[in-house]
């Protein structure tokens, strides 16, 4: 009789991993298939990770958001604790989309207007509410893995040319890169599983 129980345990604790596996990987792939499209135009960081390969780390225009356009923000205050924030982006004459508000904490109450498209992501340093304060925002979407011997190449093109991510955003705001794009040329698509 134990061995039964043992071997029952076993199979329900390797079904509930592969479908905890599953939900990620499907939550993924439903967020690149449902979710509303941005592109962003990025700046490269750097091009290689030695364990993992080549790769484009990507910064964006939105990844530093002006403390003054936070409409929570708390006036006159140092704030160092990390933490979400949704930041609404609007496309902009360039094809880009651009940061037009922010929100600590929680979205805000009214929901995006037609146009606008609202992004999660974390403040990621501590800052202190004077006129110049920048608030740097991590969404999750900074890596952007190559081929092999690609990243270098892609890197010095990046600060020549336009470059931007396609991504694709959830209704809960969270991105997922769909793909790297050169203008309007498509270079690598994320796949779906």
């Amino acid at each position: 009789m134990p061995k039964n129980r043992l071997l029952i345990s076993a199979l329900v604790l390797a079904l509930v991993q592969v479908g905890f596996l599953s939900w990620i990987i499907a939550s993924r792939a439903a967020i690149l298939r449902n979710g509303q499209e941005v592109l962003l135009k990025v700046e490269p960081v750097d091009p290689r990770d030695l364990l993992r390969g080549d790769y484009v780390r990507l910064g964006y225009d939105i990844s530093n958001i002006p403390a003054k356009m936070v409409a929570n923000a708390p006036a006159g205050q140092s704030w160092t604790a990390a933490g979400p924030i949704f930041v609404r982006v609007k496309k902009d004459a360039d094809g880009f989309w651009r940061a037009t508000s922010a929100s600590l904490g929680k979205a805000p109450a009214t929901p995006p207007t037609d146009g606008e498209v609202e992004l999660r992501g974390e403040v990621s340093s501590s800052w202190t509410m004077d006129e110049n304060a920048t608030l740097r925002v991590d969404y999750g979407i900074e890596r952007f893995y190559l081929p092999e011997g690609e990243g270098l190449a892609i890197e010095r093109d990046m600060r020549v040319r336009n470059f931007g991510i396609l991504a694709a955003v959830a209704k809960d705001g969270t991105p997922q890169i769909k793909a790297l794009m050169d203008g309007e040329t498509k270079l690598y698509a994320e796949p779906l599983y």
